[in-house]
């Protein structure tokens, strides 16, 4: 055979994975089209976007009322601001309920070229990392947001506390009144920021996890950088929450226990995988335990 004839033989199986792939991106992108445009749906005489939009601004009202303020409002200073907004509601969250369908896809994709085994060991974080990224999020708006909203939003209150108490407080009337006018898109963009940073820092006993049963890391290893990672921990809480040491706090202690629980489930990945080997006959007792003696002696 030819060097002509292998050339083009191994151009058909290439040509039909590109096929395939176009066909499952085509099906991601219109299960995602689909999902938002399921967001733009009225229902009691408002888009869903808008009740999903509420809700994620349902802490800073919250806390607005328990400032003092009645009735918390949120602004908008363009005319296409408010619209754009909607449309980024549904695409964060159109992508969540799309992402069962773009994952499915994805994986059509690829499993023909797993082993029965490998499908096995990775079909289970595929299941675990949106259930993952769900527990962020939940944490972030539940718990997070209305902490970091209360420090923020609490801190004029607190500022003018304690000037009252200094006898520094200016007179009414002689200076500006400051109060708080929030916009939409702004009011939306921290929620947001504290979902996804919540969310993805959630992905990481998933990932270490998937690593460690791939063997790119060790729980000696990761157990051995622990002083390594707390530093990086705590510059990502600085990076992705805003200044306040509560908020870096929680993000700091959650996703070093994470990081803990991450070193358990790799360690327990370890031990799985050596008692297959050894079942399968790739380990010796009899070696490992004159292993075990031989390094007693040196000690």
């Amino acid at each position: 055979m030819s060097q002509s004839e292998d050339i083009d033989n191994s151009a058909a199986p290439l040509i039909e994975h590109l096929a395939e792939l176009r066909t499952r991106l085509i099906r991601s992108v219109l299960a995602f089209i689909a999902a938002i445009t399921i967001f733009f749906i009225p229902i009691q005489g408002e888009f869903i976007a808008a009740h999903v939009l509420e809700f994620l601004l349902e802490p800073i009202e919250n806390t607005l009322r328990s400032l003092g303020d009645p009735s918390p409002t949120f602004q908008y200073t363009s005319p296409q601001e408010y619209l754009f907004t909607l449309f980024r509601v549904s695409m964060v969250f159109g992508f969540g309920i799309a992402f069962p369908v773009i994952g499915f896809q994805m994986w059509r994709f690829v499993a023909p070229g797993l082993y029965r085994q490998e499908k096995n060991a990775f079909l289970p974080f595929l299941i675990a990392s949106p259930a993952m990224f769900i527990l962020g999020a939940s944490f972030a708006q539940f718990v997070v947001t209305p902490l970091a909203m209360r420090f923020l939003l609490g801190f004029a209150d607190a500022s003018s506390m304690f000037a009252s108490i200094l006898g520094t407080a200016s007179e009414p009337g002689t200076g500006p009144t400051i109060v708080f006018n929030g916009k939409v898109n702004e009011s939306l963009d921290i929620t947001l920021k504290f979902i996804m940073a919540f969310g993805l820092c959630f992905q990481l006993p998933v990932l270490l996890t998937l690593m460690g049963k791939a063997g790119l890391v060790s729980s000696e290893g990761l157990a051995n950088v622990r002083k390594y990672a707390m530093v990086g921990i705590l510059v990502l809480a600085a990076v992705v929450t805003p200044p306040d040491v509560i908020t870096q706090l929680i993000l700091f202690t959650v996703v070093y226990g994470l990081y803990e629980i991450s070193i358990f489930l790799v360690r327990r990945v370890e031990k799985q995988r050596d008692a297959k080997l050894r079942e399968e006959g790739y380990f010796d007792d009899e070696e490992d335990d004159l292993g075990d003696i031989a390094e007693d002696d040196l000690k």
